[in-house]
């Protein structure tokens, strides 16, 4: 402002002689600025010629003194240059951008971290339904910056107008979710035996309902009427039945459920990742027990598979519950005293599965 103030008083200055002794005081003007330019380059020997801004304001200052027609001999500078120079001390007489504040404040981390987190865990909302959502929880920011926010993480703002995938119906159903599939294991002569197996997807709890040579439909509705007596109360909670379409099934297995109020859901052919749950349970059976042990006949296998449902069951720890396994509800209490602290191990089919267990 200070430099302006002290521009506009020069221009009032030299345009005093200019009006009383207009062609005299446009020749001093001339060799004022000759004389000036010299003065520049003469600081400046070596390298191109650069103006400070106090030598932009002195000619800035003069051109007006000047016949624009003898600008393009007299002054250093084409006369383009020279008029920025001017509209540049103008401009910056009337710049208030110091004063104000420009845009929209940015959006805090924490509120953005908010939207995607939303956006991740329910799929089916829009931008507009979790700005609603930020808005009930005290974040109050537009439809279009939560729209800005999902588009720039590579999240569609709009919600998903298809079905859910297998994943995600497994996971909501899980507690309501029963499933089947066939194992099918080897005896030390070569004699192939199967079992039916059953998982129970919102407790991770399985149930081996017997082991046979010969798998028929008669023997297999046997094993879901078997199942249906041994969880008894529980099958309350259970709506569907989740199996492949093997033809040793029969309508005579889905009846059993139906009477109990299961709806039986066949995957499609050649799709084992719809029943993804039992067939990573069969593949840990043939890892921890199946593949370093030697079944010589049915009784064996049916002792083997029974022995480590039962570890399955009341020991093993699992993932998605916590690492608790299906029949515990809550982990026990941890240990302070570690000086006094004593293990102790429970051998499971010949030292083939090992169980712990703090001294009492």
């Amino acid at each position: 402002m200070i430099v302006s103030l002290l521009y506009k008083v020069t221009r009032r200055l030299l345009s005093v002689p200019a009006v009383l002794l207009r062609g005299e005081a446009a020749k001093e003007a001339e060799l004022l600025v000759l004389r000036h330019e010299n003065a520049v380059l003469h600081r400046q020997v070596a390298g191109p010629v650069r103006y400070e801004p106090a030598d932009r304001f002195w000619f800035a200052a003069l051109f007006g003194l000047v016949d624009r027609r003898r600008w393009s001999e007299v002054f250093p500078v084409t006369p383009g240059t020279l008029l920025a120079w001017h509209r540049r001390f103008v401009a910056r007489w009337w710049d208030y951008s110091a004063r104000r504040r420009t845009g929209r404040p940015p959006t805090r981390v924490a509120t953005k971290s908010l939207a995607l987190r939303l956006a991740k865990e329910t799929p089916r909302w829009g931008h507009r339904r979790i700005q609603g959502e930020l808005a009930r929880l005290g974040h109050h920011i537009a439809p279009s910056t939560v729209w800005r926010i999902l588009h720039d993480a590579g999240i569609d703002p709009a919600p998903r107008r298809c079905g859910p995938t297998w994943r995600e119906f497994l996971t909501a159903q899980a507690d309501s979710i029963i499933a089947a599939d066939f194992l099918h294991l080897d005896t030390v002569l070569g004699r192939r035996l199967y079992a039916l197996v059953f998982l129970e997807h919102g407790t991770r709890r399985l149930h081996i309902t017997g082991v046979t040579a010969h798998p028929t439909q008669a023997w297999t509705a046997q094993q879901a009427r078997n199942l249906a007596a041994d969880l008894d109360t529980r099958m309350e909670s259970l709506r569907f039945l989740l199996r492949d379409r093997d033809g040793k099934y029969g309508q005579t297995f889905e009846t059993v459920f139906h009477a109990d109020d299961l709806h039986v859901i066949k995957s499609a052919p050649q799709a084992p990742r719809m029943n993804a749950y039992c067939e990573r349970v069969i593949g840990t059976i043939r890892r921890e027990l199946l593949d370093h042990i030697l079944i010589t006949g049915e009784s064996h296998a049916r002792h083997a598979l029974k022995t480590y449902e039962d570890h399955y069951n009341r020991y093993r720890p699992h993932q998605a519950r916590d690492q608790l396994p299906p029949e515990t509800q809550e982990q026990p209490p941890p240990v302070h005293d570690l000086d006094t602290y004593r293990l102790l191990r429970t051998r499971i089919l010949g030292g083939l599965i090992n169980e712990y267990r703090q001294a009492a």
